[in-house]
């Protein structure tokens, strides 16, 4: 018995999961060392009908260890995304808040300056009559 239509539903969900990710994927070195290694895609051997079910039974054992690791790799990048994302929002808010430091400074210095300036401006003008 051929068990086609359940090989092509294991390949179409592979599929799924691949498709997501981006060509140059490849060209990246990250992975997380906790998720182990890689499964290996079998070599499908469609000689015979024995060959081909074997094939299938192949597939389908891919596919679960695929699953599992690409879940593995999924959550431990978010979870060390996520880590990088805080880590730099730390660092921009604090040169954020030392920026507005110095603007509010240089404001208050600013009016500071011009009240004194039209003080001493009225100083003299009224001096001077």
């Amino acid at each position: 018995m051929v068990r086609k239509g359940f090989l092509l539903a294991s390949i179409g969900g592979l599929l799924a999961v691949v498709v997501c990710a981006p060509a140059h994927a490849a060209e990246r070195s990250w992975l997380p060392a906790s998720c182990g290694t890689e499964p290996t895609a079998p070599t499908v051997d469609v000689s015979s009908v024995e060959k081909y079910n074997a094939s299938v039974d192949k597939v389908s054992a891919y596919e679960k260890a695929a699953r599992t690791y690409n879940a593995c790799v999924s959550k431990t990048a978010l979870k060390d995304e996520t880590a990088i994302s805080n880590e730099a929002r730390e660092k921009i808010a604090y040169i954020h808040e030392g920026s507005t430091a110095v603007q509010q400074r240089i404001g208050a210095n600013f009016t500071q300056l011009t009240t004194a300036l039209k003080a001493g401006g009225a100083k003299l003008q009224k001096a001077a009559h």
